[in-house]
């Protein structure tokens, strides 16, 4: 039996044709670090597919009616017919110099820094408040979250019928023994731009409350139990674990409130009009743009204050994102990073 085994381990030992099938077996294997960098034209072409109609759409809807707002903005246009009465960048230069375009301009800004300074803090607190286990919880978050839904006609009707000066909320204050402080909520021009905060406060709050309760739900449960066994109070878990993680939310939130504050039309038309805006000092980019534009038969001129604002906005949006949202887009975009 020894001898058997002596003859087969040297039959295996020393066969060539052995030993160079192997070798040549393990030459032949392939190396995942010897693949070709050619295109992968299955990858395109399903990005194509996928995001095709969504650049398409974007294209057609977004960017070409810019270019034709652009286009229109070189005309005195009657907005019917081919545009034929060429005016260069008049339009452009008369909007620039135009003082009533200035304080338009500098009601929207104040409208983006009270947005952010009410909404923000008083978001945060009925997010945190709401945030917390008591009875009734669903309800107050149901109705702090309506006025956002409700149509924008709507609010701006039922505001203007409140607040006028024979309105249900002077009469309020006259029943209840204070005649003193019933003024001219809607046509005084120190009050009338806080009367149209506190219009948007209340409509918009909501929105802000619910993304914060979102983002409060992201934020993991054993970070505030941690705390509380090295013995920090609830307002030092929220400044030093709340606030920090919730920040995102709370840029995301500022984004956009900042995008919308700089393009309201509808709330300032529907209960100032075209005319006692610009008295109550509560005119917006967007209402000079349809009063001198559409209501004046100038659409060119429309235009061109429509190319403006769509200019400011997109200046506006750069800035934040390069300087504000930047850490968390780079946080987001780790694939490639070395």
């Amino acid at each position: 039996m020894s001898d058997s085994l002596g003859e087969g381990n040297l039959a295996v030992t020393s066969s060539p044709e052995g030993s160079s099938a192997v070798g040549d077996g393990a030459h032949a294997a392939p190396s995942p670090a010897r693949r070709t960098a050619g295109p992968n034209w299955r990858q395109r072409f399903e990005i194509t597919l996928l995001a095709g109609p969504a650049i398409l759409m974007f294209v057609t809807f977004v960017m070409f009616p810019v270019v034709l707002a652009a286009y229109y903005g070189f005309f005195k246009w009657k907005g019917f017919g081919p545009p034929t009465d060429f005016v260069g960048l008049q339009n452009y230069v008369t909007i620039l110099q135009d003082p009533t375009f200035h304080d338009a301009l500098r009601h929207n800004l104040v409208i983006v820094v009270l947005s952010l300074v009410l909404q923000g803090p008083a978001a945060v607190l009925l997010a945190l408040l709401l945030n917390q286990k008591m009875r009734g919880r669903s309800l107050v978050r149901v109705l702090i979250f309506v006025p956002y839904v409700i149509s924008e006609v709507i609010v701006g009707t039922g505001w203007s019928l409140m607040l006028q000066t024979n309105g249900a909320v002077n009469d309020l204050l006259v029943k209840i023994g204070l005649p003193s402080w019933t003024v001219d909520w809607l046509s005084d021009p120190k009050i009338a731009i806080w009367s149209l905060m506190l219009i948007i406060t209340w409509k918009y709050i909501g929105f802000a409350v619910i993304l914060f309760l979102a983002g409060l739900q992201s934020i993991p449960e054993e970070l505030f139990e941690a705390a509380a066994i090295d013995g920090a109070s609830y307002w030092q878990t929220q400044r030093r674990i709340t606030l920090p993680l919730l920040g995102p939310t709370i840029r995301i939130w500022a984004f956009l409130s900042i995008i919308g504050a700089l393009q309201l039309f509808d709330l300032v038309y529907i209960i100032w009009g075209q005319y006692v805006a610009a008295t109550a000092g509560t005119s917006t980019m967007a209402t000079y743009m349809v009063v001198n534009g559409r209501n004046a038969a100038n659409y060119g001129f429309g235009n061109a204050v429509a190319l403006i604002l769509f200019i400011i906005s997109l200046i506006v949006a750069l800035t934040y994102q390069r300087f504000v949202l930047r850490r968390d887009t780079e946080g987001a975009l780790t694939e490639g990073k070395k």
